[in-house]
């Protein structure tokens, strides 16, 4: 019997267990099915992708409004110190750029200069491979010493042809002397007459292979002349005083006609230019003061002049700030650097910097201290 109650005291509990309901643990593993779950994850987390979108994109707006709205107020806050009568706007300092191009195809034999080197009027910062206008030229000189020889043995035909006119004149006439007297037949005669026509006739031909001659002699002359020209304008030299910008070209490479080697900027044509709006472009005139700042040296007012004014108007470009961005026609207008000033500091001149130029838009008006400028400087 002890037995039998221990048999059915331990059934006992395993009855119940059964009967009792599942932990929570055992409940998530036996009720929670993996597949539906998934769509549900999924939606959820491009919830998530699209709303962090959203606060990226609202930040950038807000970055970008606080920065242009900043713009505007610094733009505000430094139109309102300018006095009235000058005019400003924003711009990059440029200078004329001059290609330096080939005349000829052919290839690069030297390259003599290199980028961010100055360069004097006439400096030769490239050579061409001559070799064949070189054979060329060598042709054309022989021609010539050929041709002044031709010349020279027409002329001595000539000497020779009028001797021979002079002899046959000569005995035309004492032939004809002879006859009068009697001593001598009219056939004689004839026949010393046609012998000064035959030597006259052949005079005129050496005297005409002379000019033949000369005009071979012209024609060799100015292939030599040619050939040499060409040879010198396969040297490559800077046409005005400079700094090389950009070496596009390489020795040994083969380029053809009006092939860019270098890009020079000249340094005697410095200028800013700058987009008015019609109330102020209206009363720009050319010639009038004026100042550039860099933003690089904003202590500095370098002098100028305005030499352009565009006599037609056009849209405001996008990278340029102007008084009012909602005046959309603009005119362009050129200030320009004193080219003696820029001579004098060669080695400053820099191009594609950032400032602002302004410019007396009223004679009578005065500059501020900071806009003085120094002649100087």
């Amino acid at each position: 019997m002890d037995q039998d109650n221990k048999t059915s005291s331990s059934a006992k509990p395993v009855a119940a267990e059964l009967n009792e309901a599942p932990s929570p643990t055992t409940r998530e593993l036996v009720l929670a099915p993996v597949g539906p779950r998934l769509p549900a994850v999924q939606s959820t987390a491009k919830r998530r992708s699209v709303r962090k979108w959203w606060i990226w994109a609202v930040l950038a707006v807000a970055v970008i409004g606080g920065g242009a709205g900043a713009s505007y107020y610094w733009w505000q806050h430094s139109q309102s110190q300018l006095p009235p009568g000058i005019a400003s706007g924003n711009g990059r300092i440029e200078a004329d750029e001059i290609d330096i191009d080939t005349k000829f195809a052919g290839r690069i034999a030297e390259i003599l200069a290199d980028e961010g080197d100055m360069v004097k009027a006439g400096q030769v910062v490239a050579r061409m491979d001559t070799q064949d206008i070189a054979a060329s030229l060598k042709k054309s000189e022989a021609q010539v010493q050929g041709a002044h020889r031709a010349v020279d043995e027409a002329t001595a035909n000539v000497a020779q042809l009028t001797s021979q006119v002079l002899l046959a004149q000569q005995e035309m006439d004492r032939a004809a002397a002879l006859v009068l007297k009697g001593f001598e037949t009219k056939e004689v005669v004839d026949q010393r007459k046609q012998q000064l026509d035959s030597a006259n006739a052949n005079l005129e031909a050496a005297q005409a292979r002379v000019i033949e001659a000369q005009h071979a002699l012209e024609a060799s002359t100015h292939d030599v002349e040619l050939y040499t020209v060409n040879i010198a304008d396969n040297t490559l030299v800077a046409p005005k005083d400079g700094r090389i910008q950009y070496r596009v070209a390489n020795i040994g490479e083969v380029l053809p006609a009006g092939g860019k080697v270098f890009t020079m900027l000249d340094i005697s044509y410095v200028y800013m230019d700058i987009y008015l709006p019609t109330a102020e472009a209206g009363k720009v005139q050319i010639g009038a003061d004026a100042r550039i700042v860099l933003d690089a040296y904003p202590k500095l007012a370098i002098p100028a002049k305005v030499s352009f004014v565009a006599n037609e108007a056009q849209f405001t470009p996008k990278t340029v700030e102007t008084q009012s961005e909602r005046d959309t026609l603009m005119f362009r207008t050129r200030v320009k650097i004193d080219p003696e000033r820029l001579r004098a500091r060669a080695d400053s001149v820099r191009s594609g910097l950032p400032g602002v130029a302004y410019v007396l838009t009223d004679t009578a008006a005065k500059w501020p201290a900071p806009l003085q400028g120094n002649a100087a400087q």
